[in-house]
């Protein structure tokens, strides 16, 4: 099981995570969000850590996702929108519901799929996404105390959480960290 904490802000909930087990981290690189960072931070707060580096990008252009995966030594980019970079790792997400007849789901240049909920920390029916895609990761409200049970249902290849996981915004709580990463491997 992939597992993804998402929203880092600092080099302490980077190696928290990294500790605790987690497959991947992720930094914000959308300015409006209270979970942004600056690329150089990001590269900062990643260096030498034995995790993926996952960058969440919102309606950017390709150029625009390719050189900050550069500068902040990305190995993923996480894509709301916008287009499709080229010679990187993408997993493509979407916000539940998606609309009827939607076909972004097959993007071909994706290596994953991440479906979130209709907001941030907000869950949705966790069965819809089932069959989805080969590699669908499961985002949108889940923490420790229900990833489980997110995982039987959906079985996705990875999940990942961020504000649930919080004591404040970009602020990460290494215990809740830890139960979410506990849970998620040991699975439903």
């Amino acid at each position: 099981m992939m597992v993804k904490i998402c929203g880092i802000t600092r080099r302490e909930d980077a190696l928290a995570a990294a500790e605790a087990g987690a497959s991947a981290i992720g930094f914000i690189f959308y300015r409006p969000s209270p979970r942004y960072i600056e690329p150089s931070n990001a590269a900062q707060a990643g260096e030498g850590l034995d995790v993926w580096k996952v960058g969440v990008f919102v309606d950017e252009t390709a150029a625009s996702v390719e050189a900050v995966v550069r500068a902040a030594r990305l190995d993923v980019a996480q894509v709301y929108g916008g287009e499709t970079p080229r010679d990187v790792r993408v997993w493509r997400a979407f916000r539940m519901p998606l609309p009827p007849g939607d076909s972004a789901l097959n993007d071909a240049d994706a290596e994953a799929v991440l479906l979130d909920g209709p907001a941030n920390g907000i869950s949705f029916d966790w069965a819809l996404t089932r069959g989805t895609a080969p590699k669908l990761i499961l985002a949108g409200g889940l923490g420790a105390s229900n990833v489980a049970a997110a995982i039987r249902i959906a079985r996705p290849w990875g999940v990942d959480a961020s504000s649930s996981l919080e004591t404040a915004p970009g602020i990460k709580d290494h215990e809740k960290v830890r139960a979410f990463i506990r849970a998620a491997r040991e699975g439903p």
